[in-house]
């Protein structure tokens, strides 16, 4: 991770193996349709409301912040996205994820819902921070073709309603991984944290 010298305008992009592949394909096969905005360099206790210059420069010193570069860890990066709320908000909407930080039993699937307090979610995304401990599952089915999908990803997202569902894999010793679930509209996030404990009967 680095930071980008903000004297001029910079697109800092990493491209997944998806987004390599259709870039490989020609311009008419690689399209951004959608992009988010976040502003996770930014403190605004640096907003000076007493600088001795006046109004112009209360911002002085976050204009010329450097911004991060771009880097692959979406526990660490837009973790705080732009939204636009309605005029009428008073408060900011939060998330409650059930169960919280929690231990899950290779027998038994774990079912984790979302649900937005002074707002109104869709929808959420969830994304387990390593695929090692569990699969990952919007619907609660675990079919072949999923289980090949997410089998060798360093980390797994899916996209649903309310909840998502995941199966704990066979591990030789316990494991945690995060699992962050963020809301579609609000852009309101939480992250519980999982651990798949040891399995008594495992086998290589």
């Amino acid at each position: 991770m680095g930071f980008l010298d903000n004297t001029s305008i910079t697109v800092d992009a990493i491209l997944t193996k998806k987004g390599r592949q259709l870039l490989a394909e020609g311009k008419d096969k690689f399209k951004i349709t959608k992009f988010a905005l976040a502003d996770d360099e930014v403190d605004y206790n640096l907003w000076d409301t007493s600088h001795p210059n006046g109004s112009a420069y209360f911002g002085a010193v976050l204009e010329n912040m450097p911004v991060l570069e771009a880097f692959t860890d979406e526990t660490q990066v837009m973790r705080y996205k732009l939204v636009t709320l309605g005029k009428n908000t008073v408060q900011m909407p939060s998330i409650n994820i059930s169960p919280g930080n929690s231990e899950m039993n290779v027998d038994l699937d774990t079912l984790v819902t979302a649900n937005t307090k002074h707002g109104t979610d869709s929808g959420y995304q969830f994304t387990l921070s390593d695929s090692d401990i569990a699969w990952l599952s919007k619907d609660g089915t675990f079919s072949n073709d999923l289980k090949t999908a997410q089998t060798g990803q360093r980390s797994v997202t899916v996209t649903g309603t309310k909840m998502a569902t995941l199966k704990p894999k066979s591990l030789r010793t316990a494991k945690s991984a995060k699992l962050t679930v963020q809301g579609l509209d609000t852009g309101v996030m939480g992250v519980i944290t999982l651990t798949t404990i040891a399995d008594p009967s495992f086998t290589t």
